[in-house]
């Protein structure tokens, strides 16, 4: 294994851990966020009848919004976790960090702006239109992403 192949591995295993922190916190926010809205449901029990019964609707349709993202969220999860860190990919498919002549892109779940020692990827998911676009290429490749040639200048 090069150097610089032995690099881009840490730099994947960086955002790897990145993603999953912040996924984490996705997770831990909507899990809260799911259960003050059954606490605030709960709580109005017992109140007079016809005037809380609409904020208990309210509530558990909050709950039920925050429970749908909460599965999303752990879905997600589920995808980083089986990113395999110390493969490298040889063409553009999950758990690919791609740098290109425009930007850089690490093959995940949709996070957006991940830095990493002030260095900028997104994080994007295969559902994406740039992935659909890349998908499969090698280094060297080009693609054509809102009618703009991008080169793949480096792949891990």
């Amino acid at each position: 294994m090069t150097t610089e192949t032995a690099f881009e591995l840490e730099i994947k295993h960086r955002l790897v851990d990145e993603c999953i922190r912040l996924q984490t916190d996705f997770v831990d926010n909507a899990r809260y966020a799911m259960e003050e809205a059954q606490e605030s449901a709960n709580d109005s029990q017992g109140a007079i009848e016809d005037k809380f019964e609409s904020f208990r609707e309210a509530c558990h349709i909050q709950r039920d919004m925050f429970a749908k993202q909460l599965d999303e969220a752990i879905g997600k999860m589920s995808i980083l976790k089986r990113i395999v860190r110390n493969k490298v990919n040889e063409d553009i498919s999950l758990g690919s960090v791609v740098r290109t002549d425009s930007q850089n892109y690490f093959i995940s779940v949709s996070l957006g702006e991940v830095s990493i020692d002030g260095e900028k990827f997104y994080a994007i998911s295969a559902a994406s239109p740039v992935f659909q676009a890349m998908a499969g290429k090698v280094k060297g490749d080009t693609f054509t992403f809102r009618d703009k040639q991008i080169k793949i200048t480096d792949l891990c």
